[in-house]
């Protein structure tokens, strides 16, 4: 028997890009015309965010927490746990986090709108990459649009969509909501790293990006007069 030292993060990869790809293919067209809705969820999102930031914590909230659920069961536990099995663990955390969005966004106060700046227009970019950037690059990679990731469909999307709008967001509450995304992120970049995809940037640059923007955000609070 091999010592576990020579082992690498290949070895414990049990599927193929044609299988992995084609799972997305099945998928949507499985969920057909679905898309369409919640593409128009997430432009719902962007424009409450914009237009009524004080007022629409609740609903935004709330379409979140059903998109995370859906995509939990539909994709993690009914398709992606076929072929990969530490997804069945990830799907009762997409769970976790939809009921979290659920409870949080209820709560007076425990999520709102207000954020401008530097971090705001961070939000945005990652907001916006995850509803029209991430189903393009399946065709710019000769994919087709058949194994497109699209949002409230596909996790990496509706994650990085959530770290978008979380950087627009403030809270006491807010950090509890941080952890599952950041951990999927980790996750499929790592397994998309395993795989050899190029796109396997798109999860560690939103999460970087949405890293530095916390961080500006907290770095210029201490640096307030105000503060």
């Amino acid at each position: 028997m091999s010592e576990w030292w020579t082992y690498r993060a290949e070895d414990f990869l049990l599927f193929s890009q044609r299988v992995y790809w084609r799972m997305f293919e099945l998928h949507n067209a499985a969920l057909w015309p679905l898309h369409v809705l919640t593409l128009a969820t997430g432009l719902i999102i962007i424009l409450l965010i914009a237009w009524r930031p004080r007022s629409s914590a609740r609903w935004i909230a709330l379409i979140l927490a059903m998109l995370w659920i859906f995509v939990g069961w539909s994709f993690l536990w009914n398709r992606y746990a076929t072929i990969n099995w530490a997804a069945a663990y990830a799907a009762p955390a997409f769970v976790v986090e939809g009921v979290l969005l659920l409870v949080i966004g209820s709560l007076r106060d425990g999520l709102a709108f207000e954020r401008r700046g530097l971090a705001g227009w961070t939000g945005y970019l990652i907001l916006g990459f995850a509803l029209a950037g991430q189903p393009l690059l399946a065709p710019l990679q000769g994919r087709g649009w058949a194994t497109s990731e699209a949002f409230g469909i596909a996790p990496d999307p509706t994650v990085i969509a959530t770290l978008g709008v979380l950087l627009l967001a403030r809270g006491r509450l807010l950090p509890l909501l941080l952890p599952i995304p950041v951990l999927w992120c980790l996750l499929s970049g790592m397994t998309l790293s395993t795989m050899g995809e190029p796109q396997a940037w798109a999860p560690y640059a939103a999460l970087a990006l949405a890293a530095a923007g916390w961080i500006w955000t907290i770095v210029r609070r201490r640096g307030s007069p105000t503060s």
